[in-house]
C-alpha cells in the first residue's frame, strides 16, 4: 500500500536503531518566559517513509514541559539525546548542556554532532548551541536570548539568518514564531540534498508544550513526511497543518509606527542610532545579551545608544507598545 505523503499527529516512539546517519539540517528551539511554552520544530532532506519508517517526524526534538527543549542533531544518535534530558532535568543550563555533551558523546564523536538546547532557568530564558567542526558544510548555529537556531548540509548562512529574522519579526505566539522561522528556511534546496527535489527537505515537523503537558504529549504538534521526488514542499504542508488549529494572523498585532525604523550602523563599535519616521508607539526598550540578561533600557524610543562599555557579540533590541513588541538583532564589534 502507499504510504500518503502527510503524517500527522505522531507521537513519541522507541527507537530500533541507537544512531541515524542522516543529518537533521536545519532546526529551531524556542521558550516563551511569559507563557512557560518551549518548542521545538526542524526539517531535513531524509526519507523517513523508506529509509526509516520507525521514527517519527519530531525525533530530533526533546520537549521537557515547563522547562526547556533541546534539538540533537547531526549523525543523530539517542543516547546522547537521552543524557542531554537528563541533564536539563538535573538543572544544567542550556551552556552546561551542550559543553557536557560535547566531551561526554556517546560514540566519543562529538565532532560529528549539533545541538540547539533552549530553558527556562529560574523563570529567565537561556540557550546555548553547538556545532561539531565533523559536520557537513554549510553548517553553523545562531544563539539569542531564548532560541538555538542550527543546521548543517546547508545552502548558505541565509538560510539561519532568515530563520532567525522571521522568528524575531513575528508578532504572534511561539507557535507562530517557531512556523516564521521554518517559512524563513522555505528555499530550494536548503538542505542541498533537495536541491534535485526541487524543494528545501522531505520532512518536517513543529510541536509546542504548555507546562501542565505530560512529557511526550505536547498540546501542539504537527509532522510531515514526504517521498523523495513527490515535489511536495513541506513546509507549506506543515503551514497548512498549523492553520488548520490557529490562525497565527489573529495575535499578529499593529506595528510600532506608522513609518519605517532604521537602525544604524549594524554592525557598530560604539554608537548606534535609531530613526523612525512618523509618530512612534514604543512606551519602552532594554537590549539583552545573547543570555536573556538586559544590559540597557529606558522609558520611550531611544533615538540612539552608547555600546562602547558592552563586550563584543549578539545583542536583542526589544521595543515594546501598548499592545506588541518588536525585536531587533544589533552585533556590537
Amino acid at each position: 500500500m502507499k504510504l500518503h505523503p502527510l503524517i500527522t499527529a505522531l507521537v513519541f516512539s522507541s527507537w530500533l536503531c541507537t544512531t541515524v546517519t542522516a543529518q537533521d539540517t536545519f532546526s529551531i528551539v524556542a521558550v516563551d518566559s511569559v507563557t512557560g511554552e518551549v518548542g521545538s520544530a526542524g526539517a531535513s532532506c531524509v526519507d523517513l517513509i523508506q529509509f526509516f519508517p520507525t521514527f517519527s517526524t519530531d525525533f530530533i526534538g526533546d520537549l521537557i514541559p515547563g522547562t526547556g527543549a533541546i534539538n540533537t542533531q547531526a549523525s543523530y544518535n539517542a543516547t546522547n539525546q537521552s543524557n542531554a534530558r537528563a541533564r536539563m532535568l538535573a538543572g544544567d543550563t542550556p551552556a552546561q548542556i551542550v559543553a557536557w555533551l560535547s566531551t561526554n558523546d556517546a560514540q566519543g564523536s562529538s565532532a560529528s554532532r549539533q545541538y540547539g538546547v533552549a530553558a527556562l532557568i529560574n523563570g529567565s530564558p537561556q540557550a546555548a548551541g553547538f556545532t561539531g567542526t565533523n559536520c557537513v558544510n554549510y553548517k553553523n548555529h545562531i544563539t539569542g536570548p531564548n532560541y538555538s537556531i542550527q543546521g548543517n548540509i546547508l545552502l548558505n548562512q541565509a538560510i539561519l539568518d532568515s530563520m532567525e529574522a522571521r522568528f524575531l519579526n513575528e508578532p504572534g505566539d511561539l507557535a507562530c514564531k517557531l512556523m516564521a522561522a521554518m517559512q524563513g528556511a522555505k528555499v530550494v534546496g536548503a538542505d542541498t540534498r533537495c536541491n534535485s527535489n526541487g524543494t528545501s527537505s522531505l520532512f518536517a515537523f513543529l510541536k509546542v508544550a504548555q507546562p501542565t503537558d505530560p512529557f511526550g504529549s505536547p498540546s501542539l504538534l504537527a509532522a510531515v513526511k514526504t517521498l523523495s521526488n513527490s515535489g511536495i514542499e513541506p513546509i507549506d504542508s506543515l503551514q497548512n497543518l498549523l492553520d488548520a488549529v490557529k490562525n497565527c494572523s489573529i495575535t499578529a498585532m499593529p506595528i510600532l509606527s506608522s513609518g519605517s525604523m532604521q537602525i544604524y550602523p549594524n554592525p557598530v563599535q560604539d554608537m548606534v542610532y535609531i530613526r523612525m519616521e512618523g509618530e512612534s508607539q514604543v512606551t519602552s526598550y532594554c537590549l539583552m545579551d545573547v543570555n536573556g540578561r538586559i544590559v540597557l533600557s529606558g522609558v520611550g524610543l531611544p533615538t540612539e545608544l552608547d555600546l562602547r562599555a558592552l563586550v563584543q557579540g549578539v545583542y536583542i533590541l526589544e521595543l515594546s507598545g501598548p499592545i506588541v513588541k518588536t525585536y531587533h538583532k544589533i552585533v556590537r564589534q
